[in-house]
């Protein structure tokens, strides 16, 4: 057997996956511009036909001097050239529009793309990556689209047509002038080889020193309030400075390679014209070529620093385009739930509650690493349709983690989850959510209004089904101070409430979908005693028509539910009422014994 070097080989195989990445993000960027191609056809036909007109410019001229020679009048080649050049002014105007245009919309084609792609990603995808840096991408990466539509790819066409309509025409005039600009020309383009895949790869780092920006900001401001009790504003102050300094620096790299690459062409132009105007004098003064012939020779040169400039920023825009694409690439090939799926027939369509049961699930959040823990160890349960269940036990035993198997925000390695008993791996996405209310322990409040929170489950609700769940929540008191009422903002992340309040919501907003199964994580961890009684009346008023599946750490909240699940070490342990497992279980008398003194609640016996 022949052994292989495994380090030898992801070493070999690099260059071919650069090349792979370029030929897919340049594939992308094809897609994004598709839908305004003819709009980018015209504004490129007309900016190059202004650039012909412009090239007619110089043998006008020449057209004046030799006029001039003839001692003829010179009213109509006058007026030609002025009609040329106002044409070439209009056509390329107009063509300048509908290429901004169609760049614009680029733009927005791929912001929109990468939002779908982003709503979209599986959670253990998203996990793992910085929302700063998600955001860079949206806003910053697809910016560079607006650059590479324009001078990225049609004016760098149309930079090489007039540059070699340029060249054509200076060789009508004289080869020999001709062949002493090509030889400047040519260090030109060597300079070009070497340094065009440096910008992009500066363009690269630089993009992503940038997300880094958005990170290290995003993360400050997200806990705001901590940072600023904490007195760590200096801090905080900091790490931003070091990320924006390393941004700095990375975009220095680009500017740097940039300039390089416009001074070469600018010094071509310029040894060029020297070149020319030291051999095109001596060819005029030894009567071998016509003066007038030199002075369009050297408007054509003058003439050739628009293009080559062209071609330069086109080169520069769209190696920066490609290197924004190639980190739009990598979001758009994160794995992304799919919202369509086996629809089965005869599936119960009114709101009845929803039995649910897990059959020997087995699960880890990082299902590609064989030494992560399991946080499911053949978790095996069944609930009734109905009723209040509360799951209990010490931190990191997998109670929340039910929660979001059951919602298919991640996947179990083994074992099988049904509800209704029907494997909700055949529901399809927005079908099986659409069944489930969830509260998360965080309770997360959107911005806007209050009335915008409590829809967005369900956008059609009446105003009567709103009052009615404002009232069972006990709302009426925030309604009261809130300027607007229900229309009132309640601030970024809702930071104007209360936690208690935000929990309030955060369940109005799960029943006003009526869902057939609610999941409450930690929901009254922030509630005072009266509204925890309140809503512990509201759970049991709700499980009479709803499953209704409690994560608590609270026992006070969940003594009354009709079973109580006790997990240990990723399974359930027992399960019964309240009652049944203090005069069954040690473990569950151990948790209630120290809670619900502390919650100020004696245990019933």
């Amino acid at each position: 057997m022949v052994s292989v070097d495994a380090d030898a080989v992801p070493e070999a195989a690099a260059p071919r996956r650069r090349r792979g990445t370029r030929r897919s993000a340049f594939r992308l960027l094809l897609t994004y511009l598709r839908p305004y191609r003819a709009t980018m056809v015209a504004g490129g036909l007309l900016s190059f036909v202004g650039g012909l007109a412009a090239l007619a410019q110089p043998l006008l001229a020449k057209r004046i001097v030799d006029t001039l020679g003839e001692h003829r009048s010179l009213l109509v080649p006058v007026l030609l050239l002025t009609g040329v050049l106002l044409g070439a002014a209009l056509l390329s105007a107009a063509g300048t529009y509908l290429l901004g245009r169609a760049a614009e919309s680029v733009v927005l084609t791929a912001r929109q793309r990468l939002v779908h792609q982003m709503l979209r990603l599986r959670l253990g995808a998203l996990d793992r990556l910085s929302p700063g840096d998600l955001l860079s991408r949206v806003v910053s990466d697809t910016t560079l689209l607006r650059s590479v539509s324009t001078y990225g790819l049609i004016q760098t066409v149309n930079a090489v047509f007039l540059l070699v309509g340029s060249l054509v025409l200076m060789g009508l005039l004289d080869l020999l002038l001709l062949g002493v600009t090509l030889a400047v020309l040519a260090v030109n383009m060597i300079a070009l080889v070497v340094v065009v895949p440096r910008i992009r790869k500066a363009t690269q780092r630089s993009q992503a020193a940038v997300g880094g920006v958005s990170t290290v900001l995003e993360r400050s401001l997200g806990a705001f309030r901590t940072v600023k009790a904490s007195g760590a504003e200096d801090r905080a102050i900091a790490s931003v400075d070091d990320a924006a300094h390393t941004a700095w620096r990375r975009g220095l790299e680009v500017v740097r390679w940039t300039a390089i690459m416009e001074a070469s062409a600018g010094l071509a132009v310029q040894a060029s014209f020297l070149a020319v105007l030291a051999v095109g004098g001596a060819r005029v003064t030894s009567g071998d070529l016509p003066v007038s012939s030199l002075i369009a020779f050297l408007l054509y040169l003058l003439l050739l620093s628009e293009p080559l400039t062209s071609l330069s920023n086109g080169v520069t825009q769209l190696q920066a385009g490609t290197a924004a694409v190639v980190r739009m690439r990598e979001l758009h090939d994160l794995p992304a739930e799919s919202v369509d799926g086996p629809s089965q027939p005869g599936s119960p369509a009114e709101a009845e509650p929803a039995s649910i049961a897990f059959d020997q699930v087995w699960f880890r959040y990082r299902s590609d690493d064989d030494d992560s823990p399991w946080v499911h160890q053949g978790l095996t349960f069944e609930l009734p349709p109905g009723g209040v269940t509360a799951v209990v036990g010490p931190s990191g035993t997998g109670k929340s983690t039910i929660f979001s198997l059951l919602l298919r925000f991640y996947e179990p390695a083994d074992g099988t989850i049904t509800v209704d008993g029907r494997d909700i791996r055949v529901w399809p996405l927005p079908e099986l959510r659409a069944v489930i209310g969830y509260v998360e322990q965080d309770a997360p409040i959107l911005g806007g209004t209050l009335v915008d929170n409590l829809r967005l489950a369900a956008p059609d609700a009446s105003g009567d089904e709103l009052d009615e769940v404002v009232r069972v929540t006990r709302l009426e008191g925030v309604l009261a101070r809130l300027p607007d009422g229900r229309d009132s903002s309640i601030g970024s992340r809702g930071m104007t409430l209360s936690g208690g309040e935000r929990q309030r919501i955060a369940i109005a907003r799960a029943l006003l979908s009526r869902p057939r199964i609610l999941l409450l994580d930690e929901a009254t961890s922030q509630l005072d005693g009266d509204n925890e009684r309140a809503m512990r009346d509201l759970m049991t008023d709700v499980g009479r028509t709803t499953t209704v599946l409690v994560v608590a750490h609270r026992l006070s909240s969940v003594v009354t539910a009709d079973r109580i699940f006790v997990m240990e070490d990723g399974r359930v342990r027992c399960h019964g009422t309240h009652d049944e497992l203090l005069a069954s279980d040690d473990f569950y008398r151990g948790l209630a014994s120290t809670q619900l003194l502390l919650s100020g609640a004696e245990p019933s016996r």
